[in-house]
């Protein structure tokens, strides 16, 4: 059982909110049952600090994204807020989530031939807490793209607004030639860290997608 600062325990849970706009998040708890009760994405600024590495990045994000979100719903006591942010990086350099076909071509170029991370941070939130969070780094690696694959992956727009300008449950799947690490965490949520946090609050779910009471 997780306590509050005060001691007393956190019984949770009922509801639950993702504070996350992306259908593939969505996709993924709804893949082991889990449906939120309220999605709420959060608006903050994404921009790296100075010397920041890609992992605190990830879970610096995550952290205020759910902050954000816990801080909007303060008078809903029993609501859970879940937010993951995920960083694909080159080395030290950490890539943009692809807004133009310029910058999605750039990251392609960079990822061609070549190993890279990707981290996830995920965060969890009870009674406008943090009292859980994750960071879970993958390696992905692609294959050398040609003019030809990376023209025809443009023109598909999958990129647009994608870590890296790739989405590996896509058409870039054709390209990644070796994964080490957890897939469901290169996809934008690591499941099995996400629902090991779920349940350390008293969140789960039945197999049919029911939620159980604590």
């Amino acid at each position: 059982m997780i306590s509050q600062k005060d001691g007393s325990p956190i019984v949770t849970n009922k509801r639950l909110c993702l504070a996350s706009a992306s259908p593939r998040r969505q996709a993924l708890l709804a893949q082991v049952g889990i449906i939120p009760d309220v999605v709420k994405p959060a608006d903050i600024d994404e921009t790296p600090q100075h010397g920041e590495l890609p992992p605190q990045l990830a879970a610096r994000l995550a952290h205020e994204k759910g902050a954000y979100v816990a801080a909007q719903l303060a008078n809903d006591a029993d609501m859970l807020v879940l937010a993951a942010d995920t960083v694909v990086s080159v080395g030290r350099r950490i890539l943009p989530k692809a807004q133009t076909r310029a910058e999605a071509e750039e990251c392609l170029r960079l990822l061609s031939g070549r190993g890279h991370r990707v981290s996830t941070g995920v965060c969890l939130f009870a009674a406008g807490a943090c009292v859980s969070s994750r960071v879970v780094t993958s390696r992905v690696r692609v294959k050398t793209l040609d003019a030809h694959d990376i023209n025809q992956y443009l023109a598909s727009s999958e990129w647009q607004g994608k870590a890296g300008g790739y989405a590996i449950q896509g058409k870039a799947a054709r390209f990644v030639t070796r994964i080490i690490g957890s897939y469901s965490a290169i996809v934008g949520l690591p499941l099995f860290e996400t629902v090991s946090m779920l349940a350390g609050v008293g969140f789960s779910v039945t197999e049919n997608g029911e939620k159980n009471e604590p």
